[in-house]
């Protein structure tokens, strides 16, 4: 908690409690960029304390089917905060806003209906080049930055007193 011209101020940290619990749903379509994505997240919650042993992996067939994976995870209340992970690249066809739009709505229904926060690491872009400059380095890569995200929400919601954090 901190003080911002008189207004109290809540941040979350990147640290992790020793209890705390994090899944992640990693879709096996575009699986090369996934991987990136899925690396990334990892390293993050490794370099911020949190060992192998407090993360699960769930895979799924393909961004459209993370939602439901999210909302099953959340729901038996075993996991503190679930990672979203996938790729979504634009086609030819409308199916693109479909798919990114369903996974977006999706994920924050998980969150919303449960209070556990669900991290939308879902890449949503234009050609492959762009999905895979997103998943390599840990300076671009969105995976990472998910992982930060799930640490911060944690935290914050511990902060915050909210049920479930």
């Amino acid at each position: 908690m901190g003080v911002n011209d008189g207004a109290r101020s809540f941040d979350g940290t990147f640290t992790a409690p020793p209890d705390a619990r994090f899944a992640i749903v990693a879709a096996r379509f575009n699986g090369s960029v996934v991987e990136g994505l899925l690396g990334g997240a990892r390293e993050a919650l490794r370099k911020h304390g949190v060992p192998d042993a407090q993360v699960s992996v769930t895979r799924v067939p393909g961004a459209w089917e993370i939602p439901l994976a999210c909302k099953w995870l959340c729901g038996k209340g075993e996991v503190d905060v679930v990672i979203a992970l996938g790729a979504v690249i634009r086609g030819g066809t409308p199916h693109f806003e479909y798919v990114a739009g369903a996974a977006a709505q999706g994920c924050m229904q998980a969150s919303m209906e449960s209070g556990v926060p669900v991290i939308f690491g879902v890449l949503t872009t234009d050609d492959l080049e762009q999905a895979v400059a997103r998943a390599g380095a840990r300076e671009s890569n969105k995976g990472w930055d998910a992982g930060l995200a799930a640490l911060e929400m944690l935290m914050l919601g511990r902060t915050l007193g909210e049920a479930g954090a």
